[in-house]
């Protein structure tokens, strides 16, 4: 029996009962499996299930924008009564002192198996123009420690639904990192892109074995790199919404951009396809499992990008 259908059979066993609250956690927990349907009464529940917000300045984006709490909300799904949804919101006038960016990380302490998430990418900003070059992510990182660091991992989904970075219509890019120099820009990465448009939802799922990342989206494989660009140390799950600094409108009116995530899941060295993660999604909800984390931290453990 292979490991993805005997994780799968674990996923799918849980005996937890009767239904429970969306927070509850599990009895008899998985081994190496971290699960989250973000089901919290406030922002507070995050950071007690190993959700970090980033607060400091910095790269990717407009040099000087803000980072924070005020960038999330928790939000009903009006798609399923009961369900909430964990909203990054973005703005800028195109100033840095306009501009506010969100990211949230969840420890490092991923590596390789399947990470998987779905969220809802938007075409348009909920106000103002349509003017800026904004990427809306889900992605694993290992932290930008030093210049051409040969130790760096970063694996991304990146989507651009005004274009940007050469492409002139919307695209989601697949990138594997080998390395990278912030300044002087210098990158050593695969990458691949499809053209959109993308707005709605979507299940974005990454298997990292054997020195190969396939990337999927809604089923179906979309890249497939390895290599060089293979990551080579424990990363984070995190995603993030930003402006690029070169693609930044010249309008100044306010504009505001959302992307939604309702559920991120990681199988701990286990190579799961998407029919088995969405059962696997699928029953921890049945079961009215919130939350779940089995994944071991490292020794020494790791610090997290959103702290750097």
């Amino acid at each position: 029996m292979s490991h993805a259908v005997t994780c799968l059979s674990v996923l799918l066993s849980l005996g937890l009962g009767a239904q429970a609250p969306a927070t509850k956690e599990v009895k008899t927990p998985d081994p190496g499996v971290f699960f989250d349907d973000f089901s919290y009464g406030d922002l507070g529940g995050l950071a007690k299930n190993g959700w970090t917000i980033r607060t400091q300045k910095g790269w990717p984006g407009i040099t000087g924008a803000r980072w924070g709490t005020e960038s999330f909300a928790l939000v009903e799904d009006p798609a399923q009564p009961g369900n909430k949804l964990l909203r990054m919101i973005s703005e800028t006038d195109g100033s840095a002192a306009g501009t506010r960016q969100a990211q949230i990380c969840q420890g490092r302490k991923y590596f390789e198996g399947t990470y998987a998430a779905r969220v809802r990418f938007t075409d348009k900003p909920v106000s103002g123009p349509a003017c800026d070059v904004v990427v809306e992510t889900f992605y694993a990182f290992s932290n930008y420690e030093r210049p051409m660091d040969p130790k760096y991992s970063e694996l991304d989904f990146e989507y651009l639904p005004l274009g940007g970075w050469g492409s002139a219509v919307p695209i989601i890019q697949n990138t594997s990192w080998e390395t990278v120099q912030v300044e002087p820009w210098s990158a050593r990465n695969e990458d691949t892109r499809k053209a959109g448009p993308l707005e709605g939802w979507h299940v974005l799922m990454m298997q990292v074995s054997g020195g190969k990342v396939g990337y999927f989206m809604d089923g179906q494989r979309i890249a497939l790199h390895g290599g060089k660009n293979y990551p080579r140390v424990p990363m984070s799950m995190n995603f993030n919404l930003w402006f690029t600094i070169e693609g930044v409108g010249s309008d100044k009116t306010r504009r505001v951009w959302n992307e939604d995530i309702d559920w991120a899941f990681h199988a701990k060295d286990q190579v799961l396809t998407p029919d088995q993660v969405n059962a696997a999604v699928a029953a921890y909800r049945k079961k009215g499992v919130g939350h779940m984390d089995t994944v071991p931290v490292t020794n020494p453990a790791l610090p997290c990008p959103c702290d750097m």
